[in-house]
């Protein structure tokens, strides 16, 4: 059977009728998404991506894998948003969920840690204090080079490599992942010599998990990327018909927005297997700075259940009546463990033997997705037969082309994020940035300027007058 991905809304409480009404809608978003897919401005170079990867930048990211994992017990990966969380959502996904942890021979490939993507010094030095004397790679991945973040990270682990290794041998463990010709870090780059890979020019970073930016820390942590380009190849194409009848793709926007209008504005992304944690981060992110902007957007969160059943479950249960799920449900663990007879029976579980914890666990979806739609919770099921790099990929594809067309129905640009943009300045500005120390000032001065000149045009409309 065909490994796949799949869409249930049966609990969503929303008619295939209501589903319809937005077909014509879904087919002039979908012309105009694929029309537009090869303007670079567009940012919908990820659109064919699947299909029209760069094979020479695959074979590029093989070879430098290859190389980390042989030269490198840990790979330092620096970015932050979408430049680490889709490597990070895959890596966790697909991996052994203390991967991290176990034992150099045992792991076989090399530790992946994060950095960049926060500025706490807590955090940092107890990477370096991780690090210790261990072999160490960095893959520095950042469009500009100059978000501040990753470049904080950077200067800071770029020293400390050099410190360690020396000048040449450092710049054979620096990987560079950023624009093509333009940037501070490409500058870096050229001048030191760094191996580079390119962040296509048409593909945000929010939507650039099979690019290079994911691509080489995916890996170099051991997963096949050809199979994950290829279950993204197979739901391109799946997701070809414009037709909503045929495309679950598009039905996961189209609910998500009906849900919308009828003041359900924050989505739970939930699933019953933590390895899907980051996912949920990455999707958190995908949708949120898609979306959010202009007073409008859902709300996107995520949770792990059971877990979290035992903290915020009572309100999901309870509380306001503003929200929906979207449950990741994944048919074959492919692991399984059978609960054992207890002569005494004191925890109250002999009513298990015979159960796997596979069976205990998807009773314990079953029965949260009734209480939950009972108590006014929409419920969304998308399925995932198996865990692996093919279905993966297809999801990943899933939602960014779902997140593309829902954000076109919601009536916003899906590809920017303005907002950012606004604690930046504001930072820049306390931090005395050159060039932003100035805004305060001229902005106060414009103020100034407004207010003695109001009397004036009155005392001027009054001559007039008289």
């Amino acid at each position: 059977m065909m490994q796949n991905v799949k869409l249930d809304l049966k609990y969503s409480n929303i008619t295939d009728k209501k589903i319809m009404s937005y077909a014509e809608q879904v087919a002039q978003i979908h012309e105009q998404l694929h029309k537009n897919s090869q303007e670079e401005q567009a940012f919908l170079g990820w659109i064919e991506l699947p299909k029209c990867y760069d094979a020479e930048q695959i074979d590029k990211i093989k070879k430098a894998a290859k190389k980390i994992q042989t030269d490198s017990e840990i790979l330092l990966v620096i970015g932050i948003g979408g430049s680490y969380l889709g490597a990070r959502a895959v890596i966790e996904g697909l991996k052994h969920t203390f991967y991290n942890y176990l034992p150099q021979k045992q792991r076989k490939n090399p530790q992946i840690l994060y950095v960049g993507n926060n500025i706490s010094p807590n955090y940092i030095n107890d990477i370096i204090d991780l690090i210790g004397n261990r072999s160490l790679s960095i893959n520095v991945i950042s469009k500009s080079g100059t978000t501040t973040e990753p470049a904080i990270a950077f200067r800071i682990f770029r020293e400390l490599l050099e410190n360690k290794y020396g000048l040449e041998e450092a710049r054979k463990r620096i990987y560079v992942t950023t624009d093509a010709e333009k940037g501070a870090l490409k500058q870096i780059a050229q001048q030191e010599n760094y191996t580079t890979f390119v962040i296509p020019n048409n593909v945000g970073g929010r939507y650039s998990v099979l690019t290079p930016v994911g691509l080489l820390p995916i890996a170099a942590a051991g997963i096949d990327i050809d199979k994950l380009l290829e279950g993204a190849k197979f739901a391109q194409e799946k997701y070809l018909d414009k037709n909503l009848k045929y495309n679950d793709c598009y039905k996961y926007a189209v609910a998500r927005n009906i849900l919308y209008q009828e003041e359900k504005n924050i989505e739970i992304l939930a699933s019953y297997e933590p390895k899907m944690h980051y996912m949920m981060e990455w999707w958190k992110q995908l949708f949120g700075e898609s979306e959010g902007k202009e007073g409008k957007g859902i709300y996107p969160a995520g949770a792990d259940f059971t877990t979290d059943l035992h903290s915020i479950g009572q309100y999901i249960q309870e509380g306001r009546r503003n929200l929906f799920e979207t449950i990741i449900n994944i048919a074959d663990t492919q692991a399984d463990m059978s609960i054992n007879q207890d002569e005494d029976n004191l925890d109250e579980l002999n009513y298990l033997v015979g159960k796997g914890l596979n069976e205990v666990n998807k009773k314990a979806m079953e029965g949260t997705i009734k209480a939950h739609v009972e108590g006014g919770v929409p419920n969304i099921i998308i399925t995932m037969d198996k865990l692996n790099e093919y279905n993966l990929g297809h999801l990943i594809y899933f939602f960014e082309l779902a997140c593309a067309v829902s954000g076109n129905l919601l009536g916003v640009n899906p590809f920017d994020q303005p907002g950012v943009e606004k604690y930046k300045t504001n930072m820049f500005q306390l931090l005395g940035k050159p060039g932003y120390e100035t805004v305060k000032e001229k902005t106060s001065k414009t103020k100034k300027q407004e207010t003695t000149k109001m009397p004036k045009e009155k005392e001027n409309k009054r001559a007039k007058k008289k």
